[in-house]
């Protein structure tokens, strides 16, 4: 007997949670259950993380999670419950299976069988965000190599477990060098750890086009957060339905499982939703815990009733399925299939199933850091380069640090700038040594002393360091 924490969240999400939890018990799950209440009534109750500390309490003691969809309410500083979850409880691994269910559901892709596997806590998703200018809003995006490594690990991982033949990493390191580059990079490292593995990789972009064209080409699909966040809804619904996949959050202690959609609050209390998602998410659960046999048994009876043409309305197609069902009806037909096999698609076996133990980072020796100069960001509403190199060389310029260079936007504007480049009231401006000279943090802090002097609004600053004598900072773009 395992106790999970359970939220039936909001919108469709009681509705679609009744509907799993009944085939579960139906199936022999074995599971003690604790309700919480989290999202919206705990958002709007004062509370705007929209959890209490006794259901934290309770997810950290179970240290399972099956949760329903949730809604955020609009305004008022309400920060996402899912991505709070995530990252408190460190699930860092984001595992959303799409695989086709031709010809039963109408897709264009019959032989897809794609596993997406999205890192979970940082990326864009760290949500630091800044307004720095009247123009320019700034959101920054933090990989780190312990990030990567687990990510990219746990994806060989999970493709030796599942038998699964390739991983493929998207990123776009074409662009992004430092952050998407190191993501790229540690999936270079690892790759060769699993020989018996085939590996590529492709710039989102392009991989994108071809997993929308050929997801047949792919098997295992390794991504940085907000690319993984995306990809993994495009997966699904060319697979078929949003509404039919389920998703996995694994961290090194807790795991919390879920529909990969949200709480429709237009379709709430009508029993129109399709459970198949969360329905999806609780199959995965019972994997986690130990509980093969009956994830097996539930995901077969799913599979033997989409093959009855038992449809919801996401995916009824007339002619095609045989009875449009609501939410509750449709349960009521995964039950009644419980111990069935599906006779065309292939049924799954979870019998040989083993613990899945997430691995851990491993930290490097760190490397020698060398501070080389520093980006200091100028709020300064005109729009002409020279002028502001002039005032910037006249008033900031001194014997430890010169302004080298002037960006807007990431395009090199001085020297040697177009002035056809349309420039905002965002400038970086890039201060090296003076003569050779070392440079110290007392310069940068002396650098800022002048500015304040006079009257020039730096609004940040990024130091440049060299990491083992390599640059570890981004040139202007037509530098």
């Amino acid at each position: 007997m395992t106790r999970i924490t359970v939220a039936k969240g909001d919108g469709i999400g009681p509705e679609i949670m009744d509907a799993t939890l009944r085939i579960l018990e139906a199936a022999g799950a074995q599971l003690e259950i604790d309700h919480i209440e989290v999202g919206e009534q705990v958002y709007l109750s004062g509370n705007t993380s929209g959890i209490s500390k006794d259901a934290w309490d309770s997810i950290r003691r179970n240290k399972v999670f099956l949760k329903a969809p949730i809604t955020t309410p609009q305004g008022g500083g309400y920060k996402s419950l899912n991505v709070t979850t995530r990252k408190m409880l460190g699930l860092y691994a984001n595992v959303r299976p799409c695989t086709s269910l031709h010809p039963f559901v109408r897709t264009k892709h019959p032989k897809m069988d794609v596993v997406i596997i999205r890192e979970n806590e940082e990326d864009l998703y760290a949500g630091i965000e800044h307004q720095q200018t009247d123009e320019v809003v700034q959101c920054l995006k933090l990989i780190s190599r312990p990030g990567c490594e687990k990510i990219i690990r746990y994806a060989f991982e999970y493709a030796r477990q599942y038998g699964r033949k390739k991983v493929t990493c998207f990123t776009k390191d074409n662009i992004m060098k430092q952050t998407d580059g190191l993501f790229h990079r540690v999936f270079d490292e690892i790759a060769p750890e699993y020989p018996e593995i085939e590996n590529e990789h492709w710039i989102v972009d392009i991989g994108a086009a071809k997993l929308s064209d050929t997801p047949e080409n792919f098997d295992v699909i390794v991504m940085p957060n907000l690319y993984g966040d995306v990809l993994s809804d495009v997966a699904a619904q060319i697979a078929g339905s949003v509404g039919l996949a389920g998703s996995a959050n694994i961290g090194e202690s807790c795991a919390m499982f879920e529909a990969i959609h949200g709480s429709a609050p237009r379709l709430a209390g009508q029993d129109k939703a399709n459970p198949s998602g969360l329905i999806h998410g609780a199959i995965m659960m019972l994997n986690h815990i130990g509980q093969n046999t009956v994830a097996e048994k539930v995901h077969n009876a799913w599979l033997a009733t989409i093959e009855e043409g038992i449809h919801t309305k996401d995916v009824y197609t007339e002619g095609a399925s045989a009875k449009l069902v609501g939410t509750q009806e449709f349960a009521d037909a995964v039950i009644s299939n419980l111990g069935k096999m599906p006779k065309q698609l292939a049924a799954v076996s979870y019998k040989d199933g083993k613990a899945f133990t997430p691995p851990k980072a491993t930290q490097k020796p760190a490397a020698k850091k060398d501070l080389v100069g520093v980006d200091v960001f100028v709020h300064w509403s005109g729009r002409n380069a020279e002028e502001l190199a002039g005032q910037l060389s006249k008033h900031m310029n001194n014997h430890d640090l010169m302004l080298s260079m002037i960006t807007n936007r990431g395009i090199k504007v001085w020297p040697e700038g177009f002035e056809e480049t349309f420039c905002t009231d965002h400038w970086r401006c890039r201060f090296t040594p003076a003569n050779g000279h070392a440079i110290e943090k007392k310069h940068i802090v002396n650098l800022l002393g002048s500015a304040a002097d006079n009257n020039i609004d730096t609004i940040k600053t990024e130091n440049l360091y060299e990491f083992d004598g390599k640059p570890a900072y981004s040139l202007g773009q037509g530098q």
